[in-house]
């Protein structure tokens, strides 16, 4: 009995439908080498991380989901708002190949892709770096260009950073 059902986990596991969720945020704090201030987030989109700068030689890391081929990004930006339980509005794209999708999605809702935090970023209102009740997704390219973390990271991110943070988002 124990084997049928340690094949089932492993099947569930192999096709992406089961994931293990960090019980609460736990960035790892790591050597860093790059010229940036403290406090200033880098995403590195090929590692699929995101790196919050401690110091000259340290940084936060967090595992993200970033945009999927053709979606991706590059450049700098500024966080420019940030809000708990935000509602969605699907982009024009998101609309485009998904029409059946709502017009927005209630803050909350199970549906709803930003999960417990947002943080929108400079350019246009069209990223930001968000939450997801899809954590089965984070480490993987699937995104019309936003970074998605783990609700508890973006929950601890949000706490250390304010609006004005420097984004800095780059395939290494």
């Amino acid at each position: 009995m124990l084997t049928r059902a340690a094949a089932v986990l492993a099947a569930l596991w192999g096709a992406g439908l089961l994931a293990i969720v960090p019980a609460e945020a736990r960035p790892d704090m790591v050597r860093y080498q790059g010229d940036y201030a403290p406090g200033t987030i880098v995403v590195r989109t090929n590692e699929r991380r995101l790196y919050l700068i401690i110091d000259s030689g340290r940084a936060l890391r967090y595992p993200v989901g970033v945009g999927k081929a053709g979606k991706q990004w590059t450049g700098t930006a500024r966080i420019e708002g940030k809000y708990r339980d935000p509602a969605w509005a699907p982009p024009e794209d998101v609309k485009r190949d998904n029409p059946k999708i709502a017009n927005v999605i209630a803050g909350g809702s199970p549906a709803n892709p930003m999960g417990v935090a947002a943080m929108t970023l400079s350019g246009g209102g069209q990223y930001a770096i968000h939450g997801t009740n899809r954590p089965g997704t984070i480490g993987r390219f699937v995104s019309y260009g936003c970074i998605r973390m783990y609700n508890a990271d973006i929950d601890d991110l949000y706490r250390r950073v304010s609006v004005g943070t420097l984004v800095v988002v780059t395939q290494q």
